[in-house]
């Protein structure tokens, strides 16, 4: 097979925070990549533009070795967000150069169809209502919404009421909802609030607190019977290693777009099966990290929780 040289790229910042590169080999096909880290495009852009000066004039076939050196080729190592950019797109030129869908390349599909959820805010209790009726009307069957705002490190238990009411209400619908602390919580609200909302089963609650504790949040795991699931703030398997080792975790959420690209999520999806967890690609962010999401979501087996059943965070305004 002749190589597909890389000679060009281009970076687009698209609203409302998106950072798109757009790769161009020497037979002509065009690879697509998103490495959006929200708040940081500026950082991001130079950044890669420093990082694919590199690999102009190589293989694009050569996704693995070009994903390696960019991770390992320096003294300080690491930048999956960078490599996330250059990863999907060097994906969708291997995939238009044959033919075939990504997933195809991934092992093939494992399933035809996948369940997505839909978010809706949750720090003013009148919006989530009104969210979770217009997720619904769209054709929702699970929504996300905040678990609360910042509090303070052990508060009044009665701030937690209103998170167990919005529950409640949520569920009343015949909906089903996770529960995102957002690491807003500290260990001892975060205790009560996970016991509080355990008898009205949600979907999961994520990031219970933030992910520098993984041996607090693994006493957590133990102390309740409904998953916890976080991974958007982690970019590697190695970043994975302790919860699985500590079973803190029953959802993995690794971010397309921040954890290295299609290639380090195919491979997280493996290393989480094999601890028996679940793995729920995060991807608030833009078309091109949704797309690249699917494509793992298709072809990994522990994306299922039910028949056909994955958990996929949808940008705002998506529809299914």
């Amino acid at each position: 097979m002749a190589p597909s040289i890389i000679t060009k790229f281009e970076i687009f910042r698209v609203p409302p925070r998106w950072l798109f590169v757009r790769l161009e080999t020497a037979d002509g096909i065009v690879g697509w990549g998103e490495g959006t880290l929200e708040g940081h495009t500026e950082a991001i852009e130079g950044a890669y533009k420093d990082l694919i000066e590199r690999f102009v004039g190589v293989d694009a076939d050569n996704i693995q070795d070009i994903w390696q050196t960019a991770y390992r080729g320096r003294f300080y190592r690491g930048g999956p967000v960078l490599m996330a950019r250059l990863d999907i797109a060097l994906w969708d030129i291997k995939g238009k150069k044959l033919g075939v869908p990504v997933w195809q390349l991934l092992g093939g599909k494992v399933r035809e169809r996948l369940r997505v959820y839909g978010w809706i805010g949750g720090d003013k209790p009148d919006e989530t209502y009104t969210a979770v009726l217009n997720r619904q009307k769209q054709g929702f069957t699970a929504v996300k919404m905040n678990g609360t705002s910042a509090i303070a490190w052990i508060d009044n238990p009665s701030i937690l009421e209103d998170t167990v009411l919005r529950v409640k209400h949520i569920r009343s619908l015949g909906m089903d909802v996770g529960v995102d602390f957002h690491g807003r919580l500290h260990k001892g609200m975060a205790k009560q609030l996970a016991r509080l909302l355990e008898p009205h089963q949600p979907l999961f609650i994520e990031e219970p607190l933030l992910p520098t504790q993984p041996e607090e949040i693994a006493d957590l795991a133990r102390a309740v019977s409904t998953p916890i699931a976080l991974g958007e703030r982690l970019y590697t398997r190695s970043d994975f290693r302790p919860y699985l080792e500590r079973r803190a975790i029953d959802i993995a959420q690794p971010d397309v777009a921040h954890c290295g690209g299609i290639s380090e999520l195919h491979r997280i999806a493996a290393l989480t099966e094999t601890y028996d967890v679940a793995l729920a690609p995060h991807s608030p962010l833009g078309p091109i990290a949704l797309a690249a999401c699917m494509q793992v979501a298709t072809s990994a087996p522990n994306c299922e929780d039910d028949a056909l059943f994955v958990l996929l965070s949808t940008f705002a305004h998506s529809k299914v």
